[in-house]
């Protein structure tokens, strides 16, 4: 499957950076154009999210494959792998399975287990929302209030809704997603292991990442290291975008020991 990309910047390795369940490359579009100034910035939409297509098929397996295919279009080697979230956990199966590929992973508020999910309420407010009905975003966002209490959450969401053809439609595959959710929860390194750097980034107030476990994390990812990040939730690029910029600059630049 060919991602719809984005791409800032020149020489230097690149950065590659994968986004969350519901996002898109929009999500990272800021800090992408920071960290430009210094790395070339590859942006990827994940399928079924933002501009790439949509396919029944959503797995890790689906996801690694796509992000292989497409490094290898554009002759990317030697990777610094971002990604957050889903985005993370597919970023760590892309990283055991082509090692080669990737000289540095980050991985933004995710870890290596399985998750029990939570999404439940988001799905059902985007499934309840009247499509049909609805003539302007202010509709949505009124509708979506008894279901999402959260005006971050709500803007988020609602940042899949797009008009087409005179009508209000979701972006991202909807169904794709919630048939395959529970697959998403999970993570399996099936005994492999990632040999080079990795940095686990934590917002400080969430709960994705349990700092306690971080030393459980080596024995899939030895050469890791954990970065929190002051002041944030789940969302960490959004909250404190600073201090992402700052460590994922140093760490990308950084020579591997």
């Amino acid at each position: 499957m060919q991602l719809n990309y984005k791409l800032f910047g020149y020489e230097y390795k690149p950065l590659v950076i994968l986004h969350g369940l519901m996002g898109s490359l929009d999500n990272w579009q800021t800090l992408a154009k920071r960290w430009s100034e210094h790395f070339p910035v590859y942006l990827l939409d994940m399928r079924n999210h933002g501009n790439s297509p949509h396919s029944d098929v959503f797995t890790y397996e689906a996801m690694v494959e796509d992000v292989h295919e497409f490094c290898l279009q554009h002759d990317l080697r030697e990777i610094n792998l971002l990604g957050h979230s889903m985005g993370g956990k597919a970023a760590m199966y892309f990283a055991l399975e082509y090692p080669n590929l990737v000289e540095k992973l980050i991985v933004a508020d995710i870890a290596p287990k399985d998750y029990e999910g939570g999404h439940d309420q988001i799905f059902n407010a985007m499934k309840a929302l009247p499509l049909d009905q609805i003539t302007s975003r202010q509709d949505a966002e009124d509708f979506m209030k008894k279901y999402i209490p959260s005006l971050g959450v709500r803007q988020f969401v609602l940042k899949n809704l797009q008009r087409e053809d005179q009508r209000y439609v979701w972006k991202l595959n909807l169904e794709a997603i919630i048939k395959n959710y529970d697959n998403l929860m999970k993570f399996d390194a099936k005994g492999r292991q990632f040999p080079h750097s990795t940095l686990f980034i934590k917002g400080e107030n969430s709960d994705y990442i349990d700092a306690d476990e971080f030393e459980s994390f080596k024995t899939i990812f030895p050469k890791a290291a954990l970065k929190t990040i002051a002041d944030t939730g789940h969302w960490l690029h959004a909250e404190n975008p600073g201090l992402v910029y700052i460590s994922v600059k140093v760490f990308a630049q950084l020579k591997e020991k």
